[in-house]
Order: C-alpha cells, then structure tokens, then sequence
C-alpha cells in the first residue's frame, strides 16, 4: 500500500458519505431509534436478583451488533455500485492498489463507525441509563472494530453480487447466523456441540464477549483483549480475501 494514495483514497469515501443524507441518517439516526424500541420492550420487565437488567444485557449486545449489520449492507451496495458505474475500473487504472482501495474503506467507514457508536452510546447511557461496570469508551471501541469487520466482510460479499438485491441477499447468510449464535439468546456453552463449533468460527461471537466482558469487569481483562484481536485478525484476513476476489466490473 502506498501511505498518500490511501489517505487520498479514505478522503474520498469519507467526502462522498458525508454528501449522502441518507446513509449519514441510516448510520446516525436508526440505531439510536431502534434502542428505544428495545428500551421500551424491556423497561417493565423485571430483573432477577444478582443479574443484570434485560435491557442493560440487550442492549449492550446491539450497540455492537448494529454497526455490524448497517456496515455490511452499506459497504456491500456502494463497493458495487463502483463496479457497476465503472469507477473501479477507472480507478484501478491509476497508481491506486486494490489494498489502497480496501483499506481506504476500512478507514473510512470505521470513522464513521466511531460517530456512530459514540450517537447510539450517548443515546444508551444518558437517555436510557444503561450501566455497565466498564467504560463507555471501551464499548465505543468494540463498535467501532465491529464495524471494520463489516465493512471488510461486505467488500468481499460484494465481489460474488452482480446486482445489488444480490448484495443485500448477503445478509441471511452472512449476518443473520452470527447474530442467533454469538450467546445473545443462548449462552454459547449451553448450545449443541456442532452449534457451539459454528459459533466458534464466527467472529461476531468474540465480539459480543468482549461487550460482556465489558458489562461485568471494571477494568480491561485478558478476555476482552484476546477477543478483541480475534476479531482484527479475521478484518484483516477478510481484506485480503477481499482484494483477491476484487473484479473491475460486474458480469
């Protein structure tokens, strides 16, 4: 990777997403909104002695989980949509690298990622009291790399679509079964030996154990850390499968 062309090139992403309201209002506005479903689902609910509120344990998960899923559809859409416009092929033309490209929307959509974590978090904890025993910053984090995974994960589920309904058909298979494996419905030990094998491939879980990790540590754990890097190694590996796969034009 060339260090001007990938700051040129994260530049551009970042100008074209701010003149886009509508994504800007997807990333921003909806998770925040879909919190205060979830908080007016759970506000009566009862909470056991010794646990957790089921609100404070939802939605710590989501604030997560939501950058993960709005990353993924949004990222998958716009890389095809460059192909299908044929600005990829213009831009692959130039010095530009495809890891200059990749990277570029890494860096991008993970700063958005951080507005959007930072909005849905100050919505979490200010407006609706969610308590956690570690930072607020440390969840804000979490996000943020949950995004970067997306991000990376939608490039590479990008090269396989020639459409973008194809892109968005992505999502069930990618996003819905890190979401029902990940220990937010049924803790991970609890599961079917082959469920909890999936489960353990899938790095949305690690993510969603470091948030709990989080929730119940006031302090930073080894846990929290290790899962952490899990999740960067598999962006990683994910941008590079994304580079291999990366083709000029759809069809």
């Amino acid at each position: 990777m060339n260090p001007r062309i990938l700051v040129a090139t994260t530049g551009r992403i970042l100008r074209q997403l701010r003149h886009d309201r509508r994504t800007v209002a997807l990333l921003v506005v909806v998770p925040a909104a879909l919190l205060a479903v979830v908080y007016y689902m759970y506000v009566d609910q009862p909470t056991p002695p010794g646990q957790p509120a089921p609100f404070d344990r939802i939605a710590l998960v989501l604030l997560g989980f939501f950058p993960f899923i709005i990353m993924f559809l949004v990222t998958s859409i716009a890389m095809l949509r460059e192909r299908t416009s044929g600005t990829l092929e213009r831009l692959l033309t130039t010095p530009l690298g495809k890891l200059d490209l990749l990277f570029g929307y890494g860096i991008a959509f993970g700063l958005a990622a951080v507005v959007q974590a930072a909005v849905a978090a100050a919505v979490a904890y200010w407006l609706f009291d969610l308590d956690t025993a570690g930072s607020s910053g440390l969840v804000i984090l979490i996000a943020a790399v949950n995004a970067v995974l997306a991000v990376a994960l939608g490039l590479f589920c990008s090269a396989f679509a020639r459409t973008e309904f194809q892109a968005v058909q992505f999502m069930p298979v990618v996003v819905a079964p890190q979401l029902l494996l990940c220990g937010l419905f049924v803790p991970r030990d609890e599961m079917a030996g082959w469920l909890q094998a999936v489960s353990d491939v899938l790095p949305l879980s690690y993510s969603v154990e470091a948030l709990q990790e989080v929730g119940s540590s006031t302090e930073p754990t080894v846990t929290m850390w290790r899962d952490l890097a899990i999740v960067g190694g598999a962006t990683v590996l994910a941008l590079v499968l994304a580079a291999a796969t990366l083709r000029r034009r759809s069809g």
